[in-house]
């Protein structure tokens, strides 16, 4: 998927830019819009609450992406489908009118292209992603969710592949559906006895890629 196309239409454009702080929320879950969102610098995560209160995180997202622009193409404002929290120190989004931005797309024949291809990408990961969760148990969840974090943040070291973004345990739970910070803290440690990770300066550091690939299905 080629983001300079996403990029060529940004820049002919004069949106409004967006720029909110660390743990502030953009959007939240069900909550009224009329704008989709663009990414233009920063990390955000995406997040949706369960019946029973609880935070289920979807995704870490960087770099130039589109991270709210669902349903249909003519209602003014719709529902959030997911909470955006800020998770850099600042992040900055381009703000765009929905509508309008629906009808620059059925325009605009590589802008549609790129959308599409958006939308099967994404759903192609949920999917993918369910699935790892859902076959290889706890341990194989979190295995599949520090090689997320590894394809989104990994950056070759001089011992290894460091995950250069600051990722709680409890977080790491929520991604996989855990209720407790502990059972991630007993799993991570394992992954630490038979020399898979280490923690630096609160980092991950991946020691053996395939170690870890070994507990995911794929």
């Amino acid at each position: 998927m080629e983001n300079h196309v996403l990029q060529d239409y940004l820049n002919n454009h004069a949106f409004p830019i967006v720029t909110k702080k660390r743990k502030s929320y953009l959007t939240y879950e069900g909550l009224q819009d009329r704008y989709a969102y663009v990414l233009k610098d920063g990390i955000i995560k995406t997040s949706v609450i369960s019946r029973d209160g609880r935070e289920f995180n979807l995704r870490y997202i960087k770099g130039l992406e589109i991270v709210s622009l669902v349903k249909d193409e003519y209602s003014q404002f719709i529902d959030a489908p997911f909470n955006i929290r800020i998770e850099s120190e600042t992040a900055e989004l381009y703000q765009l009118d929905r509508v309008q931005f629906w009808k620059d797309i059925n325009q605009n024949r590589e802008l549609q292209t790129y959308v599409k291809d958006y939308y099967r990408i994404m759903l192609l990961h949920s999917m993918k992603k369910m699935q790892q969760m859902l076959m290889n148990g706890k341990f194989g969840a979190v295995c599949t969710q520090i090689y997320e974090l590894y394809d989104t943040f990994g950056v070759p070291v001089k011992n290894g592949i460091l995950i250069d973004f600051v990722v709680t345990n409890e977080e790491i739970a929520h991604f996989c559906g855990i209720t407790s910070a502990s059972s991630v803290n007993r799993m991570i440690q394992q992954l630490k006895d038979a020399g898979a990770i280490e923690i630096h300066q609160r980092k991950f550091l991946i020691k053996d890629l395939e170690l870890i690939k070994e507990n995911i299905i794929f």
